[in-house]
């Protein structure tokens, strides 16, 4: 997914990091020069300095192809700026926007191009769950914070794993298939399940890297 985040505050960055790490496509943009300098080099996003309520400021950090714009400055009428073109002159299709004083909250509505407002006091899971609409994303983003990676993997006719059962792969420790996904049905990952080309596996670990993962069904 395609995502722009306009302010670079807690929320905003926290939200980007976030979606960056659940390899998402991620542009953080923000009027403070400083700031912007500050964050470079420690989130898995990029990042533009620049203000949001221009639009041509936006058309460059990508609003023309985002999936999904997070209007999350500290000040409510820019956050309506940003909204409003994100919808009309970019034709976002999903617009989510802080509100910061509750006494706002009436305006983050349609009109302003806001598809869902949140409160400036928002746990970030709510935040993500709302810019997403996704259950299934924010359950991957809990289990990332407790420490749990989430890696996904696909069987291929050259697989070491093609044709072998669940059971004949030595996985790490603390390593273990959550979901086998074949012809767009989930499959329950029985230990007797003989893989195939195809098969989309999600494995959830503690402690195997991604790199790991992949040397044992690739």
């Amino acid at each position: 997914m395609r995502i722009l985040v306009a302010g670079a505050g807690r929320l905003g960055t926290q939200a980007a990091q976030v979606l960056g790490a659940a390899d998402n496509d991620v542009t953080l943009l923000d009027r403070d020069d400083d700031r912007v300098a500050a964050l470079r080099g420690r989130l898995p996003v990029r990042l533009e300095a620049g203000d949001a309520c221009e639009p041509a400021v936006l058309e460059s950090a990508g609003a023309h192809t985002a999936d999904l714009v997070i209007a999350a400055t500290g000040e409510d009428e820019d956050n309506l700026v940003i909204s409003l073109l994100a919808k009309r002159q970019f034709h976002v299709a999903r617009v989510v926007a802080r509100v910061n004083d509750a006494e706002n909250a009436w305006l983050f509505d349609h009109r302003w191009g806001v598809d869902a407002a949140v409160p400036a006091a928002t746990p970030l899971v709510s935040l993500i769950e709302e810019a997403t609409s996704a259950s299934d994303t924010v359950a991957l983003l809990r289990l990332s914070k407790a420490g749990v990676n989430v890696i996904e993997t696909t069987i291929t006719p050259r697989s070491r794993a093609a044709g072998r059962t669940l059971a004949d792969l030595a996985v790490p420790h603390g390593t273990f298939v959550a979901a086998v996904v074949r012809d767009g049905q989930p499959t329950a990952p029985d230990p007797g399940l003989r893989l195939a080309a195809g098969d989309e596996l999600l494995v959830l670990s503690h402690s195997a890297t991604e790199g790991e993962i992949h040397a044992v069904f690739q």
